[in-house]
Parts: C-alpha cells; structure tokens; sequence
C-alpha cells in the first residue's frame, strides 16, 4: 500500500501502547513519516496484540484491534532494562524529530527518556506525552471506558431507565490522540520557523473534557444535567429519533432546521403539523417530543423502506439507514479507506486508515531538517 509522502523523512519514535498514542504514529506514518514503535520484550509488546476476539487465531502475534493502530511502523521489541536495548531504543530517540510516549513520569526518568534527558542530547526534538489524567503524576491507571465515566459520557449514554451504555469505540483515547497530533504539528510549524524544540502534551482527561461541547454548554449557560436519551438530541427534535417502517426495517431522522421540517411534513403527508402550535417550532417540539413521534411513527410505519429513503433524500431531508459494519464496507467510501499490509511474520491484515482529509500538494522543495 502506497503511503503519502507528505512527511517523508520526519522520523518518529513511539514509547506508547494500546490506542491513543499509537493512533498519533499511525496519522504519521500514513502520511509518509519514518514511525519506529519499540514494544516491550519482556510483556510481549503492546499488550493489545493479546486483545483478541474468540474468532482470531490465538497463535497469531498480533490481534486485529492491534492492527487497527500500528499500519506503517517498523517494530522493536526491547527491554528497557537492559542496558544495550536501552541503548538502542536511545539512538533511535536522539536521532527522531518526534517522540512520542504515555511512560509514567518516573518510569521515563530512570530510563532517561523524559523529555529532559532527550532534549540534552537532541535539542530539536519535539516530545509528545500523553497521560490519563492531567496531572502527570496521578496514579491511577485509567483505559479509555473509565474516563468516559469520569468526564461524564457514560451518565449521558445508553436507553432511559436503562444502566449506562459504553461508547462502541475507545472515543476518549482517539479524541487525545487528535489533540496530541494537532499539538505535534504545532510544534512542527515551530521547529520550521525557529528550529527550535518543544514539549507537547494531552491527557485523556481533558481531550474528553474538551469533547463535552453543547453537553458542557447546555449545563454551563443553563444548568441542564444531562441524561440519557438513546439517540436523541436535548436541543432538537425529531433527531437521532428512530422510526420503523411497514417492512421493519428502521429510519433515522436528523432534522435540524424549519425548512427541513417543512420538507418533512410534505414527504409524510403531515402538512397540517405545520400549523399545529404543538409543533410549528423546534422548541414546541423538543417540550412535546413524545406526542411529535407518535405522529411520525403512525406516517412512518405505512411507508416502506426503500420508497421512503429516496424520498427523503430528494427532499433533502437529513435520514438513514442504521447500518451495520458489513453494510457500511460495502460503500465505496469505506472501501477506499481500508489500508493492508502483511506483518514480518507474513500474515495479512486490514484496518481503516486514520487520515480522512486531503491534501493537494504545491510543487516546493521543503525539508524537515
């Protein structure tokens, strides 16, 4: 698979496992940078290449949620207490533009890969820490469900009147890892103009606090404890509602302005909705959401799936269907984004790209060094 060469000869260093910070070397090295990630020997490496499903092989060295994080990167298994592996971990690290780590500060300091030790030997270096919690030091182990329950997602998620639901994917783990690339590349553009190095840092904690957006709004400016709704939406409505047609199968509606409302109403045959006080604003229907869907689920439920989908669309209607995964990789755009490689070992493996933008590239000669 042809990566882009966008950061051809950024060398990066990766002292970190299990998602976030393997998902930032990942970013880097589809977009063509040098990604060297040392694993542990003595554990194994990542202790995701053991997180497998029932139905992968148990011999196999790696596990498909590790490949979903680790396409493009050259693998050092090294014990860091051993003085030569040590040392081959530190050539590495003096010689790298980037290093990334999620080591515990003390753990970094008595191997002499904190960015202190570093930058004495590589003044350039752009060091990249991510932690659990905002304080460095803090003790607590934390994967990526314990701080959807600390930052207050896991309140928020699942049925009401049901116990809190788990976000489907490590969400916090990857909204970090997008903090820690976009403050990577800000110290990038640093070292482009002054050739200077920098510490950059994230934790989990605040990237899922800084995730909160209007849930955080909502209860800042109007004291509104989020609780859980399913799919629903606090501020608007009908979205997120889910809706069965007369074949069984589901629609999601997504309705977000008046107009689209309007078109809505049309589509079903509801027009007179639009003249009902109950339901003219998306206020009025937010305060009489439960009355609102019986409406739509009577319209909804003689429609038949594949007449109404198109519909809506033409309507320009915000609707879909509730795919599952073997559904959405059968669409090109998923096809697309599927990267392969085979590991050292030989064995092939498939994950999704982490780079979902574009760049059309000016004819200039730029170097990172």
């Amino acid at each position: 698979m042809k990566r882009d060469s966008f950061f051809q000869g950024l060398k990066v260093v990766e002292f970190a496992g299990v998602l976030a910070g393997p998902a930032v070397g990942m970013f880097f090295a589809e977009l063509g940078a040098e990604v060297i990630k040392i694993e542990n020997k003595s554990t194994g490496g990542d202790m995701t290449r053991g997180w497998k499903l029932p139905s992968e092989d148990p011999d196999s060295p790696v596990s498909a949620y590790f490949c979903s994080v680790n396409w493009g990167k050259q693998h050092l298994m090294l014990d860091l207490n051993d003085p030569d592996d040590l040392q081959i971990a530190l050539s590495h690290a003096c010689r790298a533009d980037v290093v990334i780590s999620n080591f515990k500060p003390a753990s970094a300091r008595r191997l002499g890969v904190d960015a202190e030790s570093l930058h004495a030997r590589n003044p350039g270096l752009i060091y990249a820490q991510i932690n659990a919690f905002s304080d460095p030091e803090d003790p607590r182990p934390a994967f990526d469900v314990v701080l959807q329950a600390e930052a207050g997602f896991l309140y928020m998620t699942g049925e009401a009147g049901r116990p809190p639901a788990r976000m489907p994917v490590a969400l916090i783990d990857l909204v970090a890892a997008h903090q820690l690339k976009e403050a990577i590349l800000i110290a990038l553009l640093h070292h482009a103009r002054t050739g200077k190095g920098s510490v950059v840092g994230t934790s989990l904690m605040e990237s899922a606090l800084a995730s909160l957006a209007n849930q955080a709004g909502n209860f800042l400016m109007a004291g509104h404890v989020p609780q859980r709704m399913g799919a629903q939406h606090p501020n608007i409505a009908p979205y997120g509602d889910i809706f069965n047609c007369a074949d069984g199968k589901p629609v999601l509606l997504a309705i977000g302005t008046e107009r689209q409302f309007r078109a809505l109403c049309e589509v079903l045959g509801l027009e007179w909705m639009l003249e009902d006080p109950d339901f003219q604003t998306n206020k009025e229907r937010v305060n009489n959401r439960e009355a609102l869907n019986e409406v739509l689920s009577v319209a909804i439920s003689t429609k038949m799936f594949d007449d109404l989908i198109p519909q809506l669309h033409a309507a320009a209607v915000p609707a879909a269907q509730i795919r599952d995964l073997r559904s959405v990789f059968d669409l090109p755009e998923a096809q697309a984004m599927i990267l392969e490689e085979k590991t050292a070992e030989g064995i092939p493996t498939k994950r999704v790209k982490t780079v979902a933008f574009h760049i059309k590239k000016k004819k200039l000669k730029w170097k990172w060094k």
